[in-house]
């Protein structure tokens, strides 16, 4: 048998690509090749499958039995049901999140805004984009109820992507929401927090979709069995 993989070996791996994939150096279908990525990272192949085993739970990685794996690709399907999830849990974070909030938090959700501010006053849309899906893990890590977190964990990694993929899309007008969010979560007013969150979630569905549409699509099995993508 084979040896286990250093945890801390496969981490770095997962941590590597995964960083790769959220700021676009790895776009949807590019291919990754084990002995390429491997060679370039200075690791064997074995930390390596086992990082790409993760990001594949994540949603981020396609792996085709027996041929690779390929960064993932979205469907239209694909964000809608995304959205439709959001829509309901997104909400109940942010009502949860007003009555339970603590200074810790809001310290936290007002650095954030903090942070997308600077980075549209310099016209750094990936920074932007970053803090502004890291106001939405904030508010959900203010909630307070570990069970709506742990179901919400193994979508955090989509909708980060997702707001980088979609970052040239109207993110002063999400930081403007997220504003009046926090002002909400601020008063304690669980009602108004959730009503404006869902409205905040449902609204950024159309404008997804639009920018969805000029996007390529890629079937895996073909992608892994050619040649490289970029």
């Amino acid at each position: 048998m084979p040896p286990e993989p250093s945890p801390s070996l496969r981490d770095r791996v997962y941590t590597e690509l995964r960083s790769r994939i959220m700021d676009l150096r790895l776009l949807p279908g590019h291919r990754v090749t084990e002995r390429e990525t491997a060679a370039e990272l200075g690791v064997s192949r074995v930390p390596l499958r086992e990082a790409l085993r993760l990001l594949e739970a994540e949603g981020l990685v396609v792996l085709v039995p027996r041929q690779g794996a390929m960064v993932a690709g979205w469907s239209r399907e694909d964000i809608v049901h995304l959205f439709e999830v959001r829509e309901e849990l997104e909400p109940l974070a942010a009502r949860l999140a007003a009555a339970r909030r603590d200074e810790d938090d809001l310290r936290l959700m007002r650095g954030l805004l903090d942070e997308a501010a600077r980075a549209l006053a310099a016209g750094d849309e990936s920074a932007t984009a970053a803090a502004n899906a890291g106001f939405h893990r904030a508010v959900l890590g203010a909630c307070g109820n570990p069970l709506l977190q742990e179901m919400m964990a193994p979508l955090e990694a989509r909708v980060q992507w997702l707001f980088h993929l979609t970052r040239h899309r109207d993110t002063r007008e999400q930081r403007e929401e997220h504003v009046r969010v926090l002002e909400l979560i601020e008063r304690r007013d669980a009602e108004g927090a959730a009503a404006l969150y869902r409205a905040h979630v449902a609204a950024g569905l159309e404008p997804t979709l639009a920018v969805a549409e000029t996007w390529e699509h890629f079937d895996p099995v073909d992608v892994t069995r050619g040649r490289n993508r970029r």
